[in-house]
């Protein structure tokens, strides 16, 4: 039988395995230390303040949205290009999601017209970094700082993906020393926050690295933190009480949050996998460099783009099929499977859900999305994957192509 290579996957290692089985012979499987030291080293990886673990990416954005004050009947400015929990989590709040178009090759929204969907009832920007690539961050935060809204940034795929500050003066909050070259200094990680109130991540197996399910809030407003440590514990805390205190088993639930809370099961493996993210992205990034130069100039689609300002972390692969081939696409897609690519689409533009149209959205809303959407397929790229696989990747994909 073919090998199938999946469009991602998990690297799990005997050091993952042994920090896991640690936990498990331990006194706390959940709310211990395994969570707080995840944290703190998150944190310092993504060179911010504060770091909350959460039980998924979806979870994190629903904190997030809440952390930031956004109430119901308020909007947010997103992309279409993304899985539904970015604007499903807004949705739980009451907030209306405003969706702007895309650039038609990164799949990144076009902060060029975010100042367009600007209303009297938008709260905040939330930019989703596609693929890893980074969006315009500098561009959003001057429209956010103009208009006086939050930014929350979707970076459920790009941990581990830099950004190069463009200078519109976004606040530098980063840890950087100064002693750095100014090539160093001017390039920082998503995560950081220099453009942004929160950014959250998603930890699922699929991502640059795993937790299993799993997700975080970075900020560095210590407002902020407080708040999402509290909504994701039922919105309960231990101290600053509204009320006197009964002694000192007392605790008071202050506002509506939910149980978002992530295990030390999960946590060991977290950091345990932290520890290897660099190795991991490097990895990624040498397998589309491969890919890269193989591909150039074919006359079948068109590889993903990398601008000045954005490091990739290669969490997807996307190619876009030229017009000879967009209306095959499903012919197409099945003959990659059919070779044992376990290729992926990525995304239908959220507002052509059934659930969103019957919100009142209608196609034809983002037409440069549903072109992306009519093109974009995701091949094969995870780190476990060597440079034989790779090749092997080439060859049917392009053998798939060529049968057509």
């Amino acid at each position: 039988m073919t090998n199938v290579f999946p469009y991602s996957r998990q690297s799990i290692g005997e050091d993952d395995l042994e920090a896991v089985i640690a936990v498990l012979k331990s006194d706390y499987l959940t709310q211990g230390p395994a969570v707080d030291s995840f944290e703190r080293q998150l944190a310092e990886y993504g060179n911010a303040r504060y770091a909350v673990a959460m039980s998924s990416g979806t979870a994190a954005l629903h904190a997030a949205y809440f952390s930031v004050g956004i109430e119901a009947g308020s909007e947010i400015i997103t992309s279409p290009i993304t899985f539904a929990a970015t604007s499903n989590a807004a949705l739980m709040l009451g907030i209306k999601s405003v969706f702007v178009d895309v650039e038609p090759d990164t799949g990144n929204m076009n902060a060029g017209l975010i100042e367009s969907a600007v209303s009297s009832k938008t709260k905040a920007i939330v930019p989703i970094h596609y693929g890893g690539h980074p969006v315009d961050m500098d561009s959003v935060y001057a429209v956010a700082r103009k208009h006086g809204l939050a930014v929350i940034e979707d970076a459920c795929h790009a941990i581990s993906a830099e950004y190069r500050r463009q200078g519109t003066g976004a606040d530098s909050r980063s840890s950087s020393s100064k002693s750095q070259k100014a090539e160093e200094v001017d390039w920082v990680r998503i995560g950081s926050c220099t453009h942004s109130d929160i950014t959250v991540f998603s930890f699922h197996p699929v991502k640059p690295m795993t937790t299993g399910e799993g997700g975080a809030a970075l900020t560095n407003d210590p407002e902020i933190y407080k708040r999402l440590r509290q909504f994701r514990s039922h919105g309960i805390t231990k101290d600053n009480f509204v009320n006197a205190s009964h002694g000192d088993w007392y605790y008071e639930m202050q506002f509506l949050g939910n149980n978002y809370r992530m295990t030390d099961i999960q946590a060991a493996l977290g950091t345990s996998q932290l520890k290897k993210l660099d190795g991991f992205t490097e990895r990624r990034r040498a397998i589309a460099a491969r890919y890269n130069e193989v591909f150039k100039d074919n006359p079948y689609f068109d590889m993903p783009v990398q601008r000045s300002y954005a490091r990739s972390s290669h969490h997807l692969y996307p190619i876009r099929l030229k017009d000879a081939y967009k209306k095959n696409k499903r012919v197409i897609f099945s003959r990659l499977k059919e070779k044992g690519l376990g290729v992926q689409v990525h995304y239908i533009p959220v507002y052509l859900q059934p659930y969103y149209q019957q919100l009142g959205f209608k196609q034809g809303l983002c037409r440069l999305a549903e072109d992306f959407y009519e093109r974009e397929i995701s091949i094969p790229l995870y780190q476990g994957m060597s440079d034989a696989d790779a090749d092997q990747v080439v060859q049917r994909l392009l053998s798939a192509f060529k049968e057509l």
